[in-house]
């Protein structure tokens, strides 16, 4: 009971819809993502061998999609998971939030149709492609304006974010393109370079599974010519900072991962107005 009162405090706080949310919540929906193109020297170097290629395929994938109320068109985000996958926070409590401010919501999960649980001690498949096949489904959907979509990452997921929205990345070979993008707490690269989109990460001071250090290290290597990417870093602050489910907080392969709600409200509003300011008509 105690437990039950604390949740509905914390979803109060941080401004959840429990019931009645204005929405055709957790959709369960298929796509697929978006298949690895064939190099041009790979075509020609088939045609001169006389070599037939086939066409590579894209891997099967589940979503999650939520809407608000009305014909759209809607605003949309995409969300992509952490390593440990598809925990409360991001599977309910972010697309709630998210479609309460008007924007659809799509959920990918990259681990099912692959058979993986978790990827925190395993390579990680490149989920960039993951994150353009949800936009080319996104694009099907005749209730989401398609060029008003932004990438939003947590963890794992942040990394995947900033890989696909780097000037020199994968993003190139994508028909369609995000608008914007929100990175929780990823691991940053100074080798990733400028950004194809605005940029918001937020990650905290004693993040060792992120370090805030790293994204420093990005910024202070962008060219004049980059979209803005805003970093903001929150003092005393562990990995998953965002999510109610670690209250009380756990350490997982030597890295903390804990709840912390001041933290966690200022981000929220961080990504309501960046959202806001970049996915306005």
């Amino acid at each position: 009971m105690k437990a039950a009162r604390l949740f509905l405090c914390l979803a109060a706080f941080l401004g959840i819809t429990l019931a009645g949310t204005p929405a055709d919540a957790d959709e369960l929906v298929r796509f697929e993502s978006v298949p690895v193109k064939l190099s041009p020297f790979r075509i020609r170097k088939a045609a001169e061998q006389g070599e037939i290629l086939s066409q590579p395929l894209g891997m099967p994938l589940l979503g999650y999609l939520s809407r608000p109320q009305g014909d759209g068109p809607f605003p949309a985000v995409v969300i992509l998971h952490g390593c440990d996958g598809l925990r409360l926070s991001i599977k309910e409590l972010w697309p709630q939030r998210l479609v309460r401010w008007g924007y659809a919501v799509l959920v990918v999960d990259s681990f099912t149709t692959r058979n993986i649980q978790d990827t925190c001690q395993s390579p990680l498949p490149d989920r960039v492609f993951d994150a353009y096949g949800a936009l080319n489904f996104l694009s099907k959907q005749g209730f989401v304006d398609i060029g008003r979509v932004a990438l939003m990452g947590f963890s794992a997921g942040g990394t995947a974010t900033l890989e696909g929205t780097k000037i020199e990345g994968n993003e190139q070979l994508m028909d369609r393109k995000f608008k914007a993008a929100v990175a929780y707490y990823p691991v940053c690269a100074a080798s990733q370079g400028d950004a194809t989109v605005p940029i918001l990460i937020l990650t905290g001071d004693r993040d060792n599974w992120s370090p805030a250090e790293r994204c420093r290290k990005r910024l202070a290597q962008l060219s004049d010519d980059s979209p803005p990417i805003e970093l903001t870093i929150y003092k005393g602050t562990y990995h998953d900072f965002d999510a109610p489910e670690f209250t009380v907080g756990r350490k997982v392969l030597g890295h903390i991962e804990k709840y912390n709600p001041d933290a966690a409200e200022k981000s929220i509003r961080s990504v309501y107005i960046f959202l806001r300011k970049h996915l306005s008509n």
